[in-house]
């Protein structure tokens, strides 16, 4: 955990190692407690794997497994690096199969269109000074989501004015944004209609309204997602909860709740129904190609249905 936090505080580790120290801590020292690497068996992961099913009180998903799995491979080459247990001792893996992840209800193109409707008024609707300041910055971060398919939390709440840059194309001019996430720093095209966004961002912003936004975009070393008073929320989760049972669309068809994340499963939806190269997708998202084909294998052939039927 000590090499793990390191590798974080020096900005060389990556956001999963927060996962892997957690695991650590919650399951495996409570569990394995003193006992040395060489004597944990076959037959120790097993007992471990109920005892932490039945802590978790659920069967864990595929992915799940894999940050256990990941985190107990770290765990023993760390002894092995330290000389402290010999590269030829056999010793058991943590099972990496389990139940496949649901795909996170999103919104269709007709629910988007009704959303921005209703976000139009609602953002105007607060009666108390906090809803006046954090309804319209929820709009604007729901808004942002759905253009740029980035991350909800770590992701989106962590950009600057000075990641949203200009970059220029065939005399095109397009909205570049720099993100730092789970998979390391990547570019992404955000749409044009998110000008719009910033525009409103800005405005709002006292702090920096009064110069311009030219002069903000790509330069301002301030947290993008802020409200009128400079102040940045500790999470959005709440107040879209709140604004989801309002608009009526908390539920999707097949009545799973939406979150956050299906503003990102929702850009992902549309992006590959408008016939975008999944090889380009899995660039401007962060994920890899292997993972979209996993929760999107149904989509894409249905979207060929004219070229396979």
């Amino acid at each position: 955990m000590e090499d793990l936090r390191r590798d974080l505080a020096a900005g060389t580790g990556k956001k999963i190692y927060v996962d892997y120290i957690s695991i650590i801590e919650r399951y495996f020292v409570p569990f394995f407690g003193e006992r040395h690497l060489h004597n944990i068996k076959h037959d120790t992961i097993g007992e471990f794997e109920r005892w932490r099913n039945h802590k978790m009180g659920r069967q864990p998903k595929s992915s799940t497994l894999m940050n256990f799995a990941s985190a107990f491979s770290r765990v023993c080459s760390t002894a092995i690096q330290r000389g402290w247990l010999s590269e030829r001792v056999p010793l058991p893996k943590m099972s990496r199969k389990g139940e496949k992840g649901s795909v996170r209800p999103a919104f269709n193109a007709a629910e988007v269109q009704q959303l921005r409707v209703f976000m139009s008024t609602w953002e105007l609707a607060g009666t108390q000074e906090f809803d006046r300041l954090q309804r319209p910055l929820l709009c604007d971060y729901v808004q942002f989501l759905l253009l740029t398919g980035m991350r909800h939390g770590t992701e989106a709440m962590n950009v600057h004015w000075r990641d949203c840059e200009w970059y220029e194309a065939d005399g095109i001019k397009y909205l570049r944004v720099r993100v730092s996430g789970k998979t390391g720093e990547r570019y992404l095209i955000a749409k044009h209609e998110t000008l719009r966004v910033l525009q409103r961002l800005h405005t709002r912003q006292r702090d920096i309204a009064a110069r311009d936004f030219e002069q903000v975009l790509g330069r301002v070393d301030k947290l993008l997602f802020r409200n009128a008073l400079g102040m940045r929320p500790r999470t959005f989760n709440g107040m879209f909860a709140k604004f989801m049972r309002e608009s009526g669309l908390a539920l999707d068809g097949g009545q799973q709740r939406r979150t956050l994340y299906s503003l990102r499963h929702t850009y992902a939806t549309l992006e590959l129904l408008a016939e975008t190269d999944i090889h380009t997708l899995s660039k401007q998202m962060g994920t890899s190609v292997r993972m979209l084909e996993a929760h999107y294998s149904k989509l894409t052939a249905t979207m060929a249905a004219d070229r396979l039927a």
